[in-house]
């Protein structure tokens, strides 16, 4: 068993991330398996060092670490592009010149069978190499994309049971030559021997692509847990108009590191041990209650 939490550093942690990173834990830690902690800093623009160690920082104060070093996606462009190389080998790959609008412009066109949410339509995919030297000229930059079959996966998720999804011409490679997440995320989990991916049900729709990639490449595939996510008074994904509190401002109002525990233990079924005082409460403590089926199928709305 070998789980792992794998946030992007590219701010503070909140209550929601805090949540899923301790579900994942307390999943890895009640199986006696190893734990990993891998900071998904593909965009160098939007992350830094000093989120990074923030976030180390502040996992450590619930009660979280990484029984191994922690992998820095920056670090490891070179293998995401000899995933890539060989993918074209096979034919598998082709650049696409088209904007975030155009494609969700071509999206919500009336077209065939329905695609999976944020699916590329296809667009740049039969183009010719007189067509993509014309885009070429006019300064598009490509990203690269994988030349799917439309094929179809169905696994099994410790949350949300069966899905099945259809695999659409994913990214590889951003058009600013960034290797794609749901490319790094495989090879990474593979080569970490990750078991287990929990995260937030947010990317559910995104785990047949990645499955898809898994299969082409030659890679395992863990088992998943896609967490509800947490959601404001109003419904929605939990963000800064709700008041998503960090660890720092949780802190700052006066508020212990145990009490906050306490509430995240509350979001995913947990019951501290009795006679543990609140101020020292940390994730070692919950380990014993922790079972996916006490795990709430809803999502959790904060303030809790």
């Amino acid at each position: 068993m070998r789980g792992r939490f794998a946030p992007s550093p590219t701010g503070d942690l909140h209550v929601g991330n805090l949540r899923t990173a301790l579900a994942a834990w307390l999943s890895t830690a009640a199986a006696a398996g190893e734990f990993v902690i891998r900071m998904e800093d593909l965009d160098p623009v939007t992350s830094s060092a000093a989120h990074a160690a923030g976030q180390l920082a502040d996992l450590a104060a619930i009660g979280i670490a990484s029984d191994v070093a922690v992998v820095r996606q920056s670090e490891r462009f070179d293998r995401y592009r000899a995933a890539i190389a060989d993918l074209d080998l096979r034919g598998l790959v082709y650049p696409c010149f088209c904007t975030r609008r155009e494609i969700r412009e071509a999206s919500s066109a009336p077209h065939g069978e329905p695609s999976p949410e944020g699916a590329y339509p296809g667009t740049c995919r039969t183009l010719t190499a007189t067509e993509r030297h014309a885009r070429a000229r006019e300064g598009r930059p490509a990203a690269l994309r994988l030349r799917s079959g439309g094929e179809s996966y169905s696994f099994v998720d410790r949350m949300a049971g069966e899905y099945v999804g259809t695999v659409d011409d994913v990214v590889l490679q951003r058009n600013d030559g960034t290797p794609a997440y749901n490319l790094a995320v495989v090879l990474d989990d593979d080569e970490q021997s990750v078991t287990e991916v929990v995260r937030g049900d947010d990317l559910l729709s995104s785990t047949p692509r990645q499955i898809h990639l898994q299969r082409l490449l030659g890679l395992s595939t863990p088992r998943y847990a896609h967490v509800p996510l947490v959601v404001g008074t109003d419904g929605a994904r939990l963000a800064k108009r709700h008041g998503a509190t960090t660890l720092a401002e949780w802190t700052a109002a006066g508020n212990g590191v145990g009490d906050l525990v306490a509430l995240l233990a509350t979001g995913l079924g947990c019951t501290p041990p009795a006679g543990t005082p609140v101020a020292d409460l940390r994730a070692a403590h919950l380990v014993a209650s922790f079972t996916w089926d006490r795990v709430p199928r809803a999502a959790w709305t904060w303030p809790a």
